[in-house]
């Protein structure tokens, strides 16, 4: 691999113009397809096979007129009373009619024709029905029906339109360009040079450009959620940019070691390109990896950042070299121009001499600088180090067993949105049952079973705990389907609901006459947040058995993949119980802007199982790869761990706190669902890094001595060599230097 990446990386630079070219021909038709192609994102999480499902596609078929997006306007007059009054019938009738006769809307429901007002005469609930899913309500639809009421509001009363049709796309604002410039910063200050920051900086960019160009191309013909993209930009850039620093830093310490810029390039690609390609696969391989679990919605999004990410690794290894060939050595400091070239013959020349592939002085190696003294103060005091670690991240993960999953909801959305002014005000006049209400399908061969069974759901129903009410059944044209409404006690994602649910599915079990099917937003976050939980555990283990292959392969080594995966089991159980102490319990929730804590989204654990993996195997291998390169050299194992860690200390701290900059950006959003997903990733790779790769795995490299190297030899022999850290490639530079006579 590293041969071959070689090549590639002088043949960018040679051809740099033309593949610059290349490149930005493709983001500008990625654009173009993007603008003319673009479909819209969905927002509803479907789960087929899964009861809930199952009667939501039947009321497709059976009720079409109800099977579109529903929105309730929640009314409040001015005191108890009013809306029994002329007048404030007069106002709710007007609200109707002006609901009714909304763009995109079936109708709407008279409040007292159905009960739905509260026994004091102050609260009541208006329910609106649209034409089409909450999906393809357009803005302007939206927009009209967030602004009906205005003449009552006017009159002194309260109106609030909500419901599932205001769900809409995360907006990604000025927030998030707050990551990239610090980012931007740890890029100078790293490197140095404006050139070298400004080149990485847009090498990442132009590949997220063209990544995301390319799936919302995609758009038109495959249905995204609306979190998809958002994890396709946090990916894109946070490993964009890591994949590019990895590849000029290398290429900047080949400058310094005399190398002329072709040369330097190519070597840079061959070893620190390879392992940028085998950290793009890991990353590749687990989100790919999430459609195993056989949930749509979550494949897509898997595959969306999947994609990103191949492309992110493409563009590193293709159009870095060609903008590293264009900058020479301005990636270097001015203090140190001169110092890659003194004493050497090396030129701005890139032509492919003889000279290029000859070893030079390398410069004298400062061995004082932090990484070095990190890694001798961790390797000398390895016992205590460890302990430490292990208990800190052992106290961090003991919220986890507490979390509990679910979809996001209208009650934990940003305060002062419309979704939770709509929601605190129906909970403040109905209760929070009403704000997840259930719905129970009762499907027969004929009217006549259908008609006999409802009576006996009907009957269980309000016998069934923690029910609040059970509305009339509603009967399709045909008489062979009834819909009954289930009003619970508690609100959608209280423990009691999800176990009212499965009361109500195992008491109506028993009906022999027709299909009971309970559906519903509730019902279904819970069918879905269950299905993912006992997903969990499967894919856990693949990524972790995963992992144990992968670096096997790479390391050629037994213990060192075991212990990279133990460190990453840890960075995963810290990771959930910082992220459940402060989402779910509420500890320090206003210092990420969290008004209201509650469950997580339900795919935020295995989602970022997936991408951890990739990110802890990617600072795995940068740093243990120098470790094994300098042990197979000669160096003791003591000696080669604090090798590897001064080599790579600074490198992975700089693309550490990138990663963090950039999913930390994305904390600043309103939408609950976006700011976990980015606060969790920001303190994962963070807990990854700083605790586990650059502390806990030295002190344990240097605890487990040469025995880390071990590996049986027929198992050496059974391994493919991917040759990751270039060993074949300086044999072959060598082998074409000529001998001196």
């Amino acid at each position: 691999m590293a041969t071959l990446l070689y090549r590639l990386g002088r043949g960018a630079l040679r051809r740099r113009r033309l593949v610059v070219a290349l490149w930005l021909v493709v983001l500008v038709v990625a654009g173009l397809a993007a603008a003319t192609l673009r479909g819209p994102t969905a927002s509803n999480f479907t789960m087929p096979g899964t009861e809930s499902q199952r009667a939501l596609d039947l009321l497709a078929e059976q009720f079409p007129a109800a099977s579109g997006a529903t929105g309730t306007i929640t009314v409040k007059a001015p005191a108890d009373g009013r809306l029994a009054t002329p007048e404030g019938q007069t106002v709710v009738r007007e609200l109707v009619q002006q609901a009714s006769t909304l763009p995109g809307v079936v109708g709407a429901v008279d409040p007292f024709q159905v009960g739905a007002v509260t026994p004091n005469g102050r609260y009541a609930l208006v329910q609106v029905q649209f034409a089409t899913g909450g999906d393809e309500v357009t803005d302007e639809q939206r927009t009209a029906y967030e602004q009906v009421g205005a003449a009552a509001k006017a009159q002194g009363w309260q109106v609030a339109p909500g419901g599932e049709v205001l769900g809409g796309e995360p907006e990604i604002g000025s927030t998030e360009a707050l990551g990239v410039l610090v980012a931007a910063i740890v890029l100078i200050i790293t490197f140095g040079s404006l050139v070298a920051a400004g080149m990485t900086m847009l090498n990442a960019l132009i590949g997220v450009g063209v990544g995301m160009a390319g799936l919302f191309a995609l758009s038109g013909a495959i249905q995204l959620t609306s979190t998809a993209p958002i994890l396709a930009l946090m990916l894109g850039l946070a490993v964009g940019i890591d994949y590019s620093l990895f590849i000029t830093s290398r290429h900047r310490q080949n400058l310094l070691d005399g190398l002329s810029p072709e040369e330097a390039v190519g070597r840079a690609v061959g070893t620190a390109g390879s392992a940028v390609v085998f950290a793009g696969a890991t990353v590749v391989i687990a989100l790919a990896g999430l459609a195993v679990v056989n949930i749509p919605f979550l494949t897509v999004m898997g595959l969306a950042a999947a994609g990103t990410v191949t492309v992110a690794v493409l563009v590193a290894i293709t159009l870095q070299p060609a903008l590293l060939g264009f900058a020479g050595r301005r990636v270097l400091p001015r203090r140190l121009r001169t110092v890659a070239t003194d004493g050497t013959t090396a030129t701005d020349d890139t032509s492919d001499t003889q000279s290029d592939v000859t070893d030079r002085p390398a410069a004298v190696e400062d061995r004082s600088a932090f990484g070095f003294r990190w890694a001798r103060m961790v390797t000398r005091f390895r016992v205590p180090v460890i302990l430490v670690g292990l208990l800190g991240l052992g106290l961090l993960a003991l919220p986890t067993p507490d979390m509990r999953l679910a979809l996001p909801g209208a009650a934990t959305a940003a305060v002062g949105s419309p979704a939770r002014v709509a929601n605190d005000l129906t909970v403040e006049g109905f209760g929070p049952g009403f704000t997840g209400r259930l719905a129970v399908v009762v499907a027969g061969d004929t009217p006549e079973a259908t008609s006999g069974a409802v009576p006996q759901v009907t009957a269980l129903l309000q016998r069934t705990e923690n029910v609040l009410a059970v509305a009339p059944p509603q009967l399709s044209p045909d008489g062979r389907t009834a819909l009954l409404g289930v009003v619970p006690k508690t609100g959608p994602t209280d423990e009691a609901t999800e176990t009212l649910v499965h009361d109500i599915r195992e008491s109506v079990s028993g009906i022999r006459d027709a299909d009971v099917l309970l559906t519903g937003v509730t019902a279904i976050g819970i069918d879905v947040s269950e299905k993912l939980s006992d997903a969990l555990p499967v894919y856990l283990l693949l990524v972790v058995g995963l992992s144990v292959l992968l670096l096997m392969l790479v390391f050629r080594s037994l213990l060192v993949p075991v212990k990279a995966a133990l460190g990453f089991l840890l960075t995963v159980a810290a990771t959930f119980g910082i992220t459940v102490a402060v989402f779910q319990q509420g500890h320090l929730a206003d210092l990420v802007g969290l008004d209201t804590p509650g469950p997580l989204i339900s795919f935020l654990p295995i989602l970022l199982i997936g991408i951890l993996f990739g990110l802890a195997m990617d600072y795995e291998v940068f740093l243990v790869s120098r470790m094994r390169e300098d042990f197979v050299h000669g160096e003791s194992a003591r000696q080669a761990t604090i090798s590897g860690m001064g080599h790579g200390a600074r490198v992975v701290t700089a693309a550490a706190l990138i990663m963090i900059s950039v999913f930390g950006g994305f904390v600043f959003l309103e939408d609950p669902v976006i700011k976990s997903m980015g606060f969790a990733l920001a303190i994962g790779v963070a807990i990854d890094a700083f605790v586990v790769r650059m502390t806990i795995v030295p002190a344990v490299m240097s605890l487990l001595g040469d025995r880390a190297w071990w590996l049986p030899r027929w198992l050496n022999r059974a391994l493919p060599n991917v040759d990751i850290e270039g060993e074949g490639l300086r044999t072959q530079l060598k082998e074409r230097t000529p001998t001196s006579v």
